[in-house]
């Protein structure tokens, strides 16, 4: 038998559901058992790309994202109260609508956020981790969130 007829005979006799194929299971199995921790090679220093992540970087995401919620309806209150938005960006779409503002800076802030998370073992310059830059931009955002409420709270 010559190798292409191996080849096409082993083809035909594999069953018609491919093991790769993707469902929510697979996101689950994967987040549960997460085997991707560490390097594949003895040359890689760390790896930059792995199935598991710190639950500190959740803690952050999750914060982060919280706190962008709480910054969009501060926002909106002190813009009720006379307040202007400083950020162009974010001036002109609030100009649309509130549901507008809202939607963009969720969707902003979370690709962002998983950004950041998924190259969270990464250098920025080859010298600061990018899981750093989380727990900059969590310090930023909860120094604006309490800006914004003490500002709300002088309005009233």
């Amino acid at each position: 038998m010559s190798s292409f007829e191996q080849v096409q005979t082993t083809t035909i006799n594999r069953t018609e559901t491919d093991r790769r194929s993707f469902s929510w299971l697979t996101v689950v199995f994967g987040f549960a058992r997460s085997r991707r921790r560490s390097t594949r090679r003895d040359e890689e220093s760390e790896p930059i790309f792995t199935d598991w992540h710190h639950p500190w970087l959740f803690f952050l995401a999750v914060g982060i994202m919280l706190m962008s919620c709480l910054d969009a309806f501060l926002t909106l209150q002190l813009l009720d109260r006379g307040a202007i938005e400083i950020n162009p960006v974010m001036a002109a779409v609030i100009g649309r609508s509130a549901l507008s503002f809202a939607v963009s800076k969720f969707v902003l802030t979370g690709l962002g956020v998983l950004a950041l998370v998924f190259l969270s073992r990464a250098r920025f310059m080859n010298r600061i981790r990018t899981g750093l830059i989380l727990t900059f931009f969590f310090s930023v955002y909860s120094v604006l969130v309490c800006y914004e409420f003490v500002s709300l709270v002088n309005r009233l």
